[in-house]
């Protein structure tokens, strides 16, 4: 493990490269100019300013922030820092291979290229509609999802670990016979101690007290909103944020600061978009109008969802999270040069190969986000810290391969019958 000198050195040089600290930089000459009298009281003088105008606070959160990302990173310290376990990354290569298999095979079979550049016309035609992307409804009939939830499910029920023997897996009742360590129902009670029933929790409760509650966690979110402390909006958080604060509070306890940056970089990924149409964004469309436009309650935040997976698939920051992922991003060729390394191009730009349901990790953010901006840096960090640890095959206690066996082995001890009886009747979980 990386010891305290070495790790302060290396949060430090990247603390230099961030956007925070061209900032501060920035308010530090700025307080420069100001101050007169005694030099050698300046740098005192820079620190109190910074803290008052609190920039001190803004810096301890993004250390904080850095530091809670390093945990899991420092928890699996090795050659296999993406996945330990060598049939679990057997597995995930193969079902990237599955995947890259079905795209390439819809590629063939319709003659459609992976991109292409727009025509001139076609980029005013998407320019102009930006804000009515649903309205125009092209024939995809031929296009399919490269893989839906019963695809992947199938795949983590072959996972077997090769170390066990036969009449060891006979020990398994559930459709996931993997023995990976998961906490037992006190455990949890335990560490979710602040969920329990005993407290009253925004959005759970009702009654008469319902009221009385839902403004003492108004008046104190404001307080920890005023803070600005990540530490503490974490601690609150266990109960429930009220609706009002919701907003707030989430890039809080994200620490995100939407800058002008950001939203110079949001306007350069539209570009790419109204410049280049990728096979994915067929894909993207799709699997709008499959899910949330047919759902009573997202169907009014098409056009955002739509939005935000474009902008989406032609973000290369994603691809950051491949470092603590145990998946690696597809690559294709550049046309004439297959298998040749020095033509490889990571494709979709970020990454990811949506799937049938994957425009469903930003619908219900659209309920809390009402600026297009906001909600798309929100759920790329959201995705990029827990959501993409859904739709890959890890060890990790987080992935879905851990979260599927836990529930499987909470419901077998919970309700014993009920498991024995849907296992009779072979139902799939939905």
């Amino acid at each position: 493990m990386m010891d305290m000198d070495d790790f302060t050195l290396k949060l430090t040089n990247e603390l230099r490269v961030s956007p925070l600290y061209n900032e501060l930089k920035s308010k530090a000459k700025e307080l420069v100019c100001r101050t007169s009298g005694d030099v050698s009281q300046l740098k005192m003088n820079i620190h109190e300013g910074l803290a008052k105008s609190g920039w001190k606070r803004s810096l301890q959160n993004e250390v904080y922030g850095r530091l809670l990302q390093r945990v899991d990173a420092a928890s699996q310290n090795g050659v296999h820092i993406k996945e330990p376990l060598a049939y679990i990354r057997r597995a995930q290569a193969s079902w990237e291979k599955r995947i890259l298999k079905s795209l390439n095979s819809m590629c063939t079979e319709m003659s459609v290229p992976l991109a292409r550049k727009r025509p001139i016309p076609e980029q005013e035609e998407i320019r102009s509609n930006w804000n009515e992307l649903g309205v125009d409804e092209p024939d995809l009939s031929l296009f399919r999802p490269v893989y839906g939830p019963k695809d992947f499910l199938d795949m983590l029920t072959l996972l077997k670990n090769p170390n066990l023997a036969l009449e060891q897996l006979c020990n398994f009742w559930g459709l996931l016979q993997l023995p990976f360590p998961v906490k037992s129902l006190q455990q949890l009670r335990q560490e979710f101690c602040a969920m329990t029933p005993r407290w009253s929790q925004v959005g759970v409760d009702g009654g008469s007290h319902t009221d009385i509650f839902d403004a003492e966690r108004v008046g104190l979110g404001q307080k920890v909103m005023a803070a600005d402390n990540i530490a503490l909006c974490q601690q609150y958080s266990r109960r429930g944020i009220p609706p009002s604060l919701r907003m707030q509070l989430w890039l809080q306890n994200f620490g995100l600061r939407i800058t002008d940056s950001d939203r110079l970089r949001y306007e350069q990924l539209k570009m790419h978009i109204f410049k280049h149409d990728l096979l994915v964004d067929k894909l993207i469309y799709k699997d709008v109008k499959l899910t949330a436009t047919n759902d009573d309650q997202y169907f009014v935040f098409e056009d955002f969802i739509h939005q935000v997976l474009l902008l989406f698939s032609r973000d290369t920051e994603v691809l950051t999270h491949f470092t603590h992922s145990s998946a690696t991003p597809p690559k294709s060729y550049i046309r004439g040069m297959l298998g040749v390394s020095d033509y490889a191009v990571i494709y979709p730009p970020n990454g990811i190969i949506p799937f049938h349901g994957f425009s469903m990790y930003v619908a219900p953010l659209c309920f809390v986000f009402e600026d297009p901006v906001t909600l798309y840096y929100f759920f790329r960090e959201i995705y990029t810290r827990h959501f993409f640890r859904l739709h890959t095959i890890s060890s990790h206690p987080q992935g879905i391969v851990s979260l599927s066996v836990l529930f499987e082995s909470l419901l077998q001890a919970c309700q014993p019958q009920l498991f024995y009886h849907l296992r009779q009747m072979g139902a799939q979980p939905d």
